[in-house]
C-alpha cells in the first residue's frame, strides 16, 4: 500500500477543480471505513451479551503503531487503554465480557504485541473516575458520576494511529509474525523494544492510514448479533504522537493539519473536509483539535427506524454517542467553562448527568406522527426547564421504542444508559431526533472559512450511533435481528462579524 491516502487524494482532486487554494490533508469522515482514527460507537456486557472487536491494517508494507482505549458510557473516562502493534496486513481480535464481579473485562487469544499485557482476561478499572487513578501528570480527578464496577459495563472505544512501523527497523521485526507454514501459525516474538517508550518514538514514521474495524455485539444464549463497522476518520495528524500504555493521551484534541504544500500557519491548525447536503465541500479551520473532529460529525437532526411490532416480538434500541461530548463538558478532567455546542458541564444539575435537551418526531407508516415539544431553555439551561423537556443525559445514550416501560433498562441492549420513547402507532415507522434546537441552540461556532475568511458554524450536535431491532418467529428462541447505522442532516453558516447568517457556507 503506497504511504498516502486515496481519499485525501480524491478530495484534493475536488478541491483542485473547485479552485480551493492552500489546500492541505485535513480531518474527514471517510465513508469507505479505512481511516487513521477508528470510533466503535457501542460496546457491552450487558443482558448476558459480548461485544466481540476486530481491527485490520490494510497496509501490506508497513505496521502500525496504535492506542486503543475503552471509554465508559456515563462520562467518557478511560477504563482501559493500551498500545497495540500491528504488523503489515495484520488483524487483531478481542472480546469484552462480564468479569465476574460485576464489571467489564477484555480478553484475547491473538498474538499480535501488546505493550503490557497482564493476566487475562483484563479487568476494566474504576480508576479514570473514582480518584485512585495515576495519570502521566498525576493523579487523575474524579468525576461526580458512579464510583462502582458496574459503571465499565458499557460505553464505546477508540484506536488512534500514533505511528507507522518500518519492517525494517528492530521495532518492525519484533512485531513481524514468523510464519510456520500452518494456519494461524504466524507468532511474532514481541521483544525488545515493544515495552521500550524512550526508543519506540524515534522508531516510528509519521501515521498514514489504512486502519478498519468493526464490532459484534453478541448473545449466545439468546441467539442474537449485532454486527456494525467502526467509524473511520481520515487525515487526523501528520505527526507520531506515540504515548506509553496507561496514558491518557492521544486523544481526539490532537488533530492537527498536514501542512505539506501549504502555508506553514496552517501546522498548528485542525481543518476539516465535510460534504454538504448539496454536495459542496465545507472546509473549516479550527485551532482546537476536537473542533474539527467534532465538525465531521455535526448533525442537526438524526434519522432512523424503529419496529415494536408485538405480534413479532418486535423491539428497537437506537444508540446515539457523541464522541467528542467529554473535552466540552468534562470540567474536572478538561478544566474551563462548558463550551458549545454543548450547554451543561457533567454534574451541573444530576451528580451523573450532562442533560441535553432534545425533540424527538415518530412517524408511523401511514404520515401519522407526534411531536415531542420541548420549551426554550435559557442559557446555560436550568433545572426548572429540564424538568419540563426530555433530554439525553449521557456520552452513550440508548433510546428505547417501546409501549411498556423496561423494567430498568433498554429492551434490545439491556442499557442503564436508556430513556424510554412510547412511540407514534403499534408497529413501527421512523423517527427524526432534532439535535439542534433545544437549550437554546446547540452550536458548533470557533470554525473559519479557509476560503472567505468567514466564520463558520455548524448547527447539532457531534453524534454517531445506529438502530438496533429483534424479531421473534415462532418462538423466544427463533430471534431474527439487523443494525442501521443512523442516517443525519446537517446545516453550516458562514457568519458576519455581527453572528449573523449570510450564507451557506462553501
Amino acid at each position: 500500500m503506497k504511504r498516502n491516502s486515496l481519499t485525501t487524494a480524491v478530495v484534493a482532486g475536488i478541491a483542485g477543480i473547485a479552485g480551493f487554494a492552500g489546500l492541505a490533508n485535513a480531518v474527514d469522515l471517510n465513508p469507505d471505513g479505512l481511516g487513521q482514527v477508528l470510533l466503535y460507537p457501542y460496546y457491552t456486557v450487558n443482558k448476558g451479551q459480548d461485544t466481540l472487536i476486530s481491527v485490520v491494517n490494510t497496509d501490506t508494507e508497513y505496521g502500525k503503531a496504535v492506542k486503543v482505549r475503552f471509554l465508559e458510557g456515563y462520562n467518557s473516562r478511560e477504563v482501559l487503554d493500551f498500545n497495540l502493534y500491528l504488523s503489515a496486513a495484520d488483524v487483531w481480535t478481542a472480546w469484552i465480557s462480564d468479569d465476574g464481579s460485576n464489571g467489564a473485562a477484555i480478553n484475547t487469544i491473538d498474538e499480535s504485541c501488546i505493550d503490557y499485557l497482564p493476566s487475562l482476561p483484563w479487568s476494566f478499572s474504576t480508576g479514570g473516575f473514582d480518584g485512585s487513578g495515576i495519570g502521566a501528570s498525576g493523579p487523575i480527578p474524579k468525576d461526580s458520576g458512579p464510583k462502582t464496577k458496574d459503571r465499565t459495563r458499557e460505553g464505546y472505544l477508540e484506536m488512534i494511529l500514533m505511528g507507522d512501523i518500518d519492517p525494517a527497523t528492530s521495532l518492525g521485526r519484533a512485531i513481524t509474525h514468523k510464519q510456520n507454514g500452518n494456519p494461524d501459525g504466524g507468532v511474532p516474538t514481541c521483544a525488545a523494544p515493544v515495552g521500550d517508550d524512550v526508543v519506540i518514538p524515534g522508531q516510528l514514521l509519521p501515521p498514514t492510514s489504512g486502519l478498519f474495524g468493526g464490532a459484534w455485539i453478541a448473545n449466545v444464549a439468546n441467539g442474537t448479533a449485532f454486527s456494525y463497522n467502526a467509524d473511520a476518520i481520515e487525515g487526523f495528524s501528520y505527526l507520531v504522537n506515540y504515548t506509553g500504555p496507561s496514558s491518557l493521551f492521544p486523544t481526539l484534541q490532537d488533530a492537527r493539519t498536514n501542512p505539506m504544500g501549504a502555508s506553514p500557519a496552517l501546522a498548528g491548525i485542525a481543518r476539516s473536509y465535510v460534504f454538504g447536503d448539496n454536495g459542496a465541500l465545507i472546509m473549516s479551520d479550527y485551532a482546537a483539535g476536537e473542533d474539527a473532529v467534532s465538525a465531521i460529525f455535526m448533525a442537526d437532526t438524526v434519522y432512523n427506524e424503529y419496529m415494536i411490532n408485538a405480534a413479532i416480538g418486535g423491539q428497537s434500541d437506537w444508540v446515539v454517542t457523541f464522541p467528542t461530548k467529554r473535552f466540552y463538558v468534562d470540567n474536572a478532567l478538561y478544566p474551563g467553562h462548558v463550551l458549545p455546542p454543548f450547554a451543561e458541564k457533567f454534574g451541573a444539575t444530576d451528580a451523573s448527568q450532562s442533560r441535553i435537551a432534545i425533540t424527538l418526531s415518530t412517524y408511523d407508516h401511514e404520515e401519522g406522527s407526534t411531536d415531542t415539544i420541548i420549551p426554550r431553555c435559557p442559557s446555560p439551561p436550568d433545572a426548572s426547564c429540564f424538568a419540563q423537556s426530555p433530554f439525553l443525559p449521557y456520552e452513550v445514550n440508548v433510546i428505547s421504542f417501546t409501549k411498556t416501560s423496561p423494567p430498568g433498562e433498554s429492551t434490545v441492549f439491556g442499557s442503564k444508559l436508556y430513556r424510554t420513547v412510547n412511540p407514534f402507532g403499534d408497529t413501527g415507522g421512523w423517527a427524526g431526533l432534532d439535535l439542534a434546537s433545544g437549550d437554546g441552540g446547540h452550536i458548533l461556532p470557533r470554525g473559519i472559512n479557509p476560503n472567505s475568511g468567514n466564520a463558520t458554524r455548524f448547527y447539532g450536535l457531534p453524534a454517531t450511533g445506529f438502530w438496533a431491532a429483534v424479531a421473534q418467529r415462532g418462538s423466544a428462541s427463533a430471534n431474527y435481528n439487523g443494525v442501521w447505522r443512523h442516517r443525519a442532516h446537517r446545516t453550516c453558516n458562514d457568519v458576519n462579524t455581527a453572528g449573523q447568517p449570510i450564507q451557506a457556507c462553501s
